[in-house]
Order: C-alpha cells, then sequence, then structure tokens
C-alpha cells in the first residue's frame, strides 16, 4: 500500500540548526504535495511557536502541537481538537515540583510562557547553544511562573519542567509517572520533561488527523528524532528516524535516513515517492 501521509517532526528532524528550512526539503516536501500527499507538522512546538518556513507552505493543511495535546487546521488556525491538563494534575506537578531547582514552561492557547531567569538565560537551565535564540524568540517571560501555572491551571495544553540535570529528570519522571494519574509525560531534549493531558501524544495526534482524512497507519509514515517521536514511528507504516535521534527513537523505527543537517528528511522523502 502506497504512503500517502507524512507526519513530520520539527526541530533536528525537519529544520536545521538555525531552525530553518533547508531549500532541499522544503522542495522535498512540495514534490510530495504535488504527487497528491498529505504532509502533517507534528511538534513539541505550541501553534504560536510554528516556523512560518513550514506552515506557510501551500498543502500543508495540519498541525499537531504541543506533543498533540492540540490539533490545528493551519489555512484557518482553527483549532481542531485539544485536551488540557486536568487542573488538579496541574496543582499535584507544583505540590510535585515545590523544592525542586528547575524552570517551567507553560502552554496556553498555543502561545508558550516561561521563567523571565530562564528566558534570560537558558544555557543556565541546559539548552543547548543552538536552543537559546528559539527559545528568547519564542517565550513570553514571566517573573513568578508558579504563580502564573495555578491562575491558569485550566487552561494548560501542556507543561514543561526544565530539568538541566539528568539524575533528577530521571527521579522526576518516575515520580510524575507514579503518583499523578491522567498525565501523559515524555521528553523531546534531554532537559526537559514535557507533561500533557493522558490523552495526548503525537500518536494519538497522527491517528485523528489520518481518520479525519479516510487514511490508515499503513498509509503513513512519520520522521522523528526524539523520544516524543517513538509512539508515533511505532504507529505508522512506516516510521523513520534521522540519524542523530535518540536511542528510543532509533529502536522504534523501521529505518534511518541522514541526520537532519545533511537533508535526512529530503532523502527519506524522496525514497517514498520513489516506492
Amino acid at each position: 500500500m502506497s504512503i500517502r501521509c507524512i507526519a513530520l517532526d520539527l526541530d533536528r528532524t525537519t529544520l536545521g540548526v538555525d531552525g530553518r528550512l533547508s531549500h532541499g526539503n522544503r522542495q522535498a516536501l512540495e514534490e510530495a504535495i504535488a504527487q497528491d500527499v498529505h504532509i502533517i507538522i507534528a511538534s513539541g512546538r505550541p501553534f504560536g511557536s510554528l516556523p512560518q518556513d513550514v506552515a506557510s507552505i501551500p498543502g500543508i493543511e495540519y498541525a499537531i502541537t504541543s506533543n498533540g495535546a492540540a490539533v490545528y487546521h493551519l489555512p484557518t488556525g482553527r483549532r481542531l481538537r485539544g485536551f488540557l491538563l486536568e487542573p488538579a494534575s496541574v496543582h499535584a506537578i507544583l505540590r510535585l515540583t515545590e523544592s525542586e531547582p528547575l524552570a517551567y514552561e507553560a502552554f496556553v492557547d498555543g502561545e508558550a510562557f516561561a521563567g523571565a531567569a530562564y528566558v534570560r538565560d537558558p544555557a543556565a537551565h541546559g539548552a543547548s547553544p543552538q536552543a537559546i535564540g528559539y527559545i528568547q524568540r519564542t517565550r513570553r517571560p514571566v517573573e513568578d511562573m508558579r504563580a502564573f501555572i495555578t491562575a491558569h491551571a485550566a487552561e494548560l495544553d501542556s507543561l514543561d519542567l526544565v530539568v538541566g540535570d539528568e539524575a533528577r529528570k530521571a527521579r522526576l519522571w518516575a515520580a510524575l509517572e507514579t503518583e499523578i494519574p491522567g498525565i501523559y509525560v515524555t521528553s523531546s531534549v534531554p532537559q526537559l520533561i514535557e507533561i500533557s493531558h493522558a490523552s495526548a501524544g503525537k500518536r494519538a495526534g497522527v491517528r485523528f488527523v489520518t481518520e479525519l482524512l479516510g487514511l490508515s497507519p499503513a498509509q503513513t509514515a512519520a520522521f522523528g528524532d526524539g523520544d516524543n517521536d517513538a509512539d508515533m514511528l511505532r504507529y505508522v507504516g512506516l516510521g523513520v528516524a534521522v540519524a542523530n535521534a535518540s536511542p528510543a527513537c532509533l529502536a522504534a523505527a523501521d529505518c534511518v535516513t541522514a541526520s537532519y543537517d545533511q537533508d535526512g528528511v529530503a532523502q527519506g522523502i524522496h525514497n517514498i515517492l520513489c516506492l
């Protein structure tokens, strides 16, 4: 059965180190669309942080955002589906992390908010040099994030813990999954724990959009690099990891393409179009 839909993670998969879409990848996306293949964005980014390099390409209609917590129709900006964190879960997360040396990111109605100190110096919290510009461009700084999260507890698409330390990350992850029901926990980069409603996840987002399009998993391919892409890659008929992907993502993939900085998405799409 031929591939009729391709879901694409963005950062460190489809986008370059500068957060831009390369000419080669753009050309491959346009070729796929010209052959009536649906292209879906499947990102951990909130809707308001999607790069226009990709979102403005004619023919890309759907965006799975905030790790599947919200799905949008790109041409109209209409939110088609969303799962907000339960307020009880939000308050439980705040209690669990009250004494922890970490920063928070909160996503409300497609917009990203973060602690002012973190926005001023993301590297101090474990962000890579390449991510600093993106964080500072897309996060609205808030002086008291715990108060902000409390005030918006019923409105959160998702919540990130910026932990920095791997041992702390493992300990908090285990505690979140053990002590707080009704949440989905994942990670796209080493310093983050990303939390959303239990019904979220990129797999759920891809399922929703492909069913809307009348397509089966066997007719769908997906590209990714992070732990948060693994369930999506396992779900589709053809899961493709870029060479720079995490061990969990590589293990979930059916095949591996070149790394993001070598236009691995373009190479993979060309292979799909030639099937």
